[in-house]
């Protein structure tokens, strides 16, 4: 497994289980859990393919991500009620898989020998964007825009 594939994985099923908690949040069903979740995990990665060109699509050449945030899904509908505050998690998770998710589009920007900004706007896309439309959707003002709210 080359390093982009596995942060893309890595970050594919942090983002799944943030997407899944919103759903828990929301009060969903396993269908909206695994929306929820397919959307955040596949969201940034989506946008950084499309930008740069890339086809197919990461997932759609490797499906295995939906698969991660199937998993995250059905494990986070039967456990989420275990969890003290469902919100805690999600930030400190939206947190560790925004790293892990600008890495991934770093290094798969890199590879593609583009100009330095170019790398940075896809690092930065690919890990906020999932994240960002999980929000929206679920009729949220978006994490990483709120002052203060990984304090």
């Amino acid at each position: 497994m080359t390093l982009p594939l596995g942060l893309d994985y890595a970050s594919a099923l942090i983002f799944a289980l943030t997407g899944a908690l919103a759903a828990s949040r929301a009060q969903l069903d396993i269908v909206g859990f695994m929306f929820f979740a397919a959307l955040t995990a596949v969201g940034g990665g989506t946008l950084r393919n499309l930008m740069l060109d890339r086809d197919p699509v990461f997932w759609m050449a490797d499906p295995m991500p939906l698969g991660i945030a199937a998993l995250a899904a059905v494990t986070v509908f039967f456990g989420a009620h275990l969890l003290e505050s469902r919100l805690k998690w999600l930030i400190w998770l939206d947190a560790a898989a925004l790293a892990i998710a600008v890495a991934a589009g770093v290094s798969v920007t890199r590879a593609l020998e583009v100009s330095a900004p170019v790398v940075v706007v896809m690092g930065v896309a690919t890990g906020t964007f999932g994240g960002l439309i999980r929000d929206v959707v679920a009729n949220e003002v978006p994490l990483v825009l709120k002052q203060g709210s990984f304090m």
